[in-house]
C-alpha cells in the first residue's frame, strides 16, 4: 500500500465528482495509460475514453468511466477535467445498453445524414460505461 497521499479533484462541467486525499490515480492517457503517485513530476496530459481508477487512503479502489479530458499534476495536487466521470456503481446499465444500441444502429445505417465519427465516439463511450459497470 502507498503510505503518502495527494489531493485529487475530478471535475466535470456539471459537478465536482471527487475532492479528497488519495494514494494513487490511474488514467487512460491518449498516448497510453499512466499512474500518478505522491511526488509525481509535474505533468499535463490528455485523457482518452476509458477506465479511471482511484485508490483512497484506506486502500479501496473507486472506478470511474470517463469520456476524455485533461489531467494536471503539480505539487501533489492533481486536477482532472473531464466531460463525464461516472463511478462504476452509479452507471445506469440499461441506459448504457440503449446508447450502445442507438450507436450501433447509426453505424449500421451509414447514410449520408449520419455523422460516422460521432457515432463511433458514442459507441466507444457506451461500451466503456458497460465495461466499467461490470468491474463493480
Amino acid at each position: 500500500m502507498y503510505d503518502k497521499s495527494f489531493n485529487l479533484e475530478i471535475i466535470t462541467p456539471a459537478r465536482v465528482v471527487i475532492s479528497e486525499e488519495v494514494t494513487s490515480l490511474s488514467v487512460p492517457g491518449v498516448q497510453g495509460g499512466f499512474q500518478v503517485l505522491y511526488n509525481h513530476a509535474p505533468l499535463m496530459a490528455a485523457i482518452d475514453i476509458g477506465l479511471m481508477k482511484v485508490k483512497d487512503e484506506e486502500g479501496k479502489d473507486k472506478l470511474y468511466a470517463t469520456s476524455g479530458g485533461f489531467v494536471e499534476v503539480k505539487d501533489n495536487k492533481v486536477v482532472v477535467l473531464v466531460e463525464t466521470a461516472e463511478r462504476a456503481d452509479e452507471i445506469d446499465v440499461l441506459r448504457a445498453k440503449a446508447a450502445k444500441d442507438r450507436a450501433a444502429g447509426r453505424l449500421h445505417t451509414r447514410g449520408s445524414e449520419v455523422d460516422m465519427d460521432r457515432a463511433r465516439v458514442a459507441m466507444s463511450r457506451a461500451l466503456n460505461r458497460l465495461r466499467v459497470a461490470q468491474h463493480e
